[in-house]
């Protein structure tokens, strides 16, 4: 790199670099003064559009950090396998190995990057576990782990096998296709113990050649037009396999068979997708965005990303982060469109947003939570622009799929848009007066965080509130009694506690009854050790490193949130596998013995650290 623009500038404002870490996991899970001794460890470097920042192979300087603009991250054949923006991280799977480039990465746009130096990295890699684990399990934005040729074929289906019978006329068959928007169906006929035998395969390209070419009737049957016997893979095969066989056999659709019965199929469309679609592209589209309809098409695709996602095995407080990522970027984007709708705000405002976005955990199902903050220059006649502002912001993450919250805990709700005086009147009141729906209150804006505006008028709140809340034992007290509400399914005798009536019958919400158990849990241990992270994992690591719970305590509870929070996700997943809306419920009896009993022990460690917490004893050590 010979351009001056390349070389380092002289090492940042330490003060200027904490408070922007302060906003990227995993940095944000540091203690304090390890987060200021860190932000003092990082260098500038700012690029122009199209610079290389270093090719496969060439040593590396270090750990890059985007502050802001684009890079892109080439694979050693020149294909883009990622797309990156503010607060990505890429540069750490060659620093994990043999300190050389496994990739080639440029800039997209002009671009400032922070450089964090090799000793600097694996010091941290060393000393931090929330850091090592974020960054060995796949939390940056390099490609790693599980890619398209290694991943299982069960985890490339995009959806429950659609098939016809072999009389099926050929006209039926192409509206079936039309009406499922697919390009194949797998021609059956039925097993005596159940499921279908694959007999062939009709392509809308067998119908377009062996048809409508050869001026045939459109009512043959579909036996006579299709690929018979075809070759297939079993679910358990690799992507691998299916790549080879592709372009071995030149075909474009492969049906998946387990033990003679059609399990789905696979095809290039499949591969395309699995290869194009990631965080990053879906956070690019949502930016470009011009219309809320464009950026509702865009949130359309999580789901298929959350597929993805679980089914490359990658971390499930990564997955969540991402999809939290993804929303926030919508968020952004309604607010960019909101003040080019309406004019320049008359008045300072900070969006936050809480609940499940606040804490970076959002999954494949999601309402939305959020608040605005507004300078204490705001008056009334102020009032009808704001009010204008956060309807047109709640409308689109609506319209988006993030729908209205049903407890009306939204900016466009009078009480939850108002200057910092009155912030700090609310907060000050709910802890002075712990009454029930004061804990509720409490407990969902201790998970707030900035999103978008002036973050100046949250910097000091967040602080004040965590200092007084901590002070005031009854206030403690009581949210520590709101906290154990939430109760882990246990039922008698290694059984689960499951709903008893309904269509939820036999399942259990692995929601309220799963997660929230060890979000409350964190959030006590963060108010109790005036912790800021707000993200639950990263709660539970820095009060280990706070002693607010002791090393073993923090160590189960950690693996048993993730049992918990992985097991949910893999059932969102398998609901959106097999074409239905993800949800909470799981029904633990379809689960094997082996995972049943785990996920049973794991709801058994939450138990007892609420016991613990109830007692005033802490966690067991």
């Amino acid at each position: 790199m010979t351009d001056a623009q390349d070389a380092p500038d002289p090492r940042t404002d330490a003060e200027d670099v904490a408070a922007f870490l302060e906003t990227v996991h995993p940095y944000d899970s540091l203690p304090r003064d390890e987060l200021a001794r860190v932000a003092g460890c990082f260098g500038r470097r700012t690029l122009p559009a199209g610079a290389e920042i270093y090719h496969a192979g060439a040593p590396l300087d270090g750990l890059f950090l985007i502050r802001r603009g684009g890079v892109e991250v080439l694979d050693g054949n020149g294909a883009l396998v990622s797309l990156l923006s503010a607060r990505n991280s890429f540069g750490e799977r060659g620093l994990m190995r043999d300190g050389r480039a496994a990739t080639t990465a440029r800039t997209t746009e002009e671009t400032q990057l922070l450089v964090l130096p090799p000793a600097d990295f694996r010091h941290l890699l060393a000393r931090s576990e929330a850091f090592a684990r974020f960054f060995r399990r796949g939390g940056g934005s390099e490609p790693r782990g599980a890619d398209l040729a290694s991943m299982k074929v069960s985890d490339l289906i995009a959806r429950r096998p659609l098939s016809c019978a072999a009389d099926t006329p050929a006209a039926e068959a192409a509206r079936i296709m039309r009406d499922a928007g697919v390009s194949s169906l797998g021609v059956t006929e039925p097993l005596a113990g159940g499921g279908e035998r694959l007999l062939g395969i009709v392509t809308v390209r067998d119908l377009s050649g062996r048809v409508l070419a050869e001026g045939r009737d459109p009512g043959v049957p579909v036996h006579q037009v299709m690929t018979a016997d075809p070759v297939t893979l079993p679910s358990s095969a690799l992507g691998s396999d299916i790549l080879h066989l592709m372009l071995e056999r030149g075909i474009g659709h492969l049906p998946i068979v387990d033990q003679g019965r059609f399990a789905g199929m696979v095809t290039q469309t499949d591969l395309t997708r699995f290869q194009a679609l990631s965080s990053a592209l879906l956070i690019q589209d949502v930016a470009e965005a011009a219309t809320v309809e464009a950026m509702a098409a865009v949130t359309a695709r999580i789901p298929h990303l959350l597929l993805q996602m679980v089914g490359s095995h990658v971390s499930h407080e990564v997955v969540t982060r991402r999809i939290t990522d993804i929303a926030d970027a919508v968020t952004r984007r309604l607010l960019q469109m909101a003040e080019a709708e309406l004019g320049p705000a008359p008045v300072p405002w900070l969006w936050l947003a809480c609940g499940s976005q606040g804490r970076q955990e959002q999954t494949g199902l999601s309402d939305q939570d959020n608040c605005m903050i507004l300078d204490d220059a705001a008056g009334p006649e102020h009032e009808a622009y704001f009010a204008a502002f956060a309807r047109f912001v709640c409308d689109g993450l609506d319209a988006c799929g993030y729908v209205y919250c049903p407890g009306e805990m939204m900016a466009m709700t009078p009480r939850w848009r108002q200057p910092l005086s009155v912030w700090r009147d609310y907060f000050h009141g709910w802890i002075a007066r712990p009454d029930p729906m004061a804990q509720m209150l409490a407990s969902v804006m201790f998970d707030l965080r900035p999103i978008g505006g002036a973050a100046r008028l949250f910097a000091h709140l967040q602080q004040e509130t965590l200092a007084a809340a901590a002070q005031n034992s009854i206030f403690v007290a009581h949210m520590i009694a709101n906290s154990l509400k939430h109760a882990p399914p246990l039922g008698l005798i290694r059984s689960f506690a499951t709903v008893r009536s309904g269509e939820r019958r036999h399942q259990i919400d692995m929601k309220m009854n799963g997660v929230v158990p060890v979000t409350d849990l964190g959030r006590i241990y963060a108010l109790l050790g005036r912790l800021e992270p707000v993200n639950t994992r990263a709660r539970l690591v820095a009060a280990e490193d706070a002693a607010v719970i002791s090393p073993a305590g923090a160590r189960d509870l950690i693996a048993a949130y993730d049992l918990i929070a992985t097991m949910r996700l893999e059932n969102q997943a398998a609901l959106v596998k097999s074409g239905r809306r993800p949800d909470n419920f799981l029904a633990p009896y379809d689960l094997s013995d082996f995972a049943r009993s785990h996920l049973r022990d794991a709801f058994v460690v939450v138990r007892t650290m609420q016991s613990a917490l109830g007692h005033g004893k802490g966690a067991p050590g």
